[in-house]
């Protein structure tokens, strides 16, 4: 619930400043009270009953229209409901994280994480190279980093810390619990990121926002501005990219997929080509959402036509 009282201070501003601390940390307790099961039942409840009178969900409404020109209103109106009990599940799982990665291969009814592609864990952690994962805000899009750490994989999760500082620093509080290393985006964190890579270490990124010094790519049919960090160290440092995404289940359940790392288009001189690689990793991005289009963030101005670079005369 912790996220959740994040967007209610962004419609609601009236909740900002230092009432967000008790009102966060009181969320955030009650969820965990709650168990796991429950908070998630009841955050995805309020936020399908809150979430369609936010402005937000006019966004959410407009995307999916534009993305799906071929479906009819209710199937639109039915993603966006189900968009919004995702969110809202995702948010109240946040008191949970230390709980929703068991595996207990000794009893496989227990567990929660069913993961997909652990060979290519074991390669990233035993080849000694760097590499970059790339994933999207879909299902519980934070067990991936927690999924690293479980593996052992020497890993850095890139995040954007909320604008009011107090809800940053108990974002970043519940994250150390569970995951790894954590770089916070800003001015000056490339430095730190390429310095992750130079140490052999492994970054992972959320890539499917609008990044406004972007390069322009195709998602859904329409151009957008994506952040081409992970492209320019991989074409700077030769190291691999890999995708992981998370598909929500019933019963807080999940199922982690990790691919192969992806065969990204070069340039003439033999280095991978930045934009070309960005669009490739954006078109898994694409593949994930369309197969689970009710998991996805549908609420974020991911397409900004106003804000792509004019073409030159």
């Amino acid at each position: 619930m912790l996220r959740l009282a994040l967007l209610l201070n962004r419609h609601l501003p009236r909740l900002a400043g230092l009432a967000m601390i008790p009102l966060v940390r009181g969320l955030f307790l009650l969820a965990r009270a709650l168990g796991t099961e429950r908070a998630s039942r009841i955050g995805g409840a309020l936020t399908r009953t809150v979430g369609p009178w936010l402005p937000s969900h006019r966004i959410a409404l407009d995307n999916l229209r534009a993305a799906f020109p071929d479906r009819d209103e209710a199937a639109i109106r039915a993603i966006a409901r189900d968009a919004w009990d995702n969110l809202g599940r995702t948010a109240a799982e946040y008191a949970h994280l230390h709980t929703l990665f068991d595996v207990d291969p000794a009893d496989p009814a227990s567990q929660r994480m069913e993961v997909e592609g652990e060979t290519h864990f074991d390669a990233l952690r035993e080849d000694g190279k760097p590499g970059l994962i790339f994933s999207a805000h879909l299902a519980n899009w934070e067990l991936p980093a927690i999924c690293a750490a479980k593996y052992g994989l020497d890993a850095t999760a890139i995040f954007r810390p909320p604008n009011d500082a107090a809800s940053a620093r108990l974002v970043q509080e519940i994250r150390r619990e569970t995951m790894g290393g954590l770089a916070a985006s800003g001015q000056g964190s490339v430095f730190a990121m390429r310095g992750v890579v130079e140490r052999g270490g492994h970054l992972g990124q959320l890539i499917d926002q609008h990044f406004t010094r972007g390069v322009v790519v195709e998602f859904f049919g329409r151009p957008v501005l994506a952040n081409p960090l992970l492209a320019k160290l991989a074409r700077h440092y030769e190291c691999p990219v890999h995708g992981v995404r998370v598909v929500r289940r019933p019963g807080v359940r999940f199922k982690l997929e990790l691919t192969p790392p992806l065969d990204l288009p070069r340039d003439a001189t033999g280095a991978i080509d930045v934009q070309g690689a960005t669009q490739a990793m954006t078109r898994v991005v694409e593949e994930w959402v369309r197969e689970n289009p009710g998991q996805w963030l549908w609420m974020h101005r991911r397409w900004r036509p106003n804000m792509l670079p004019k073409p030159k005369a």
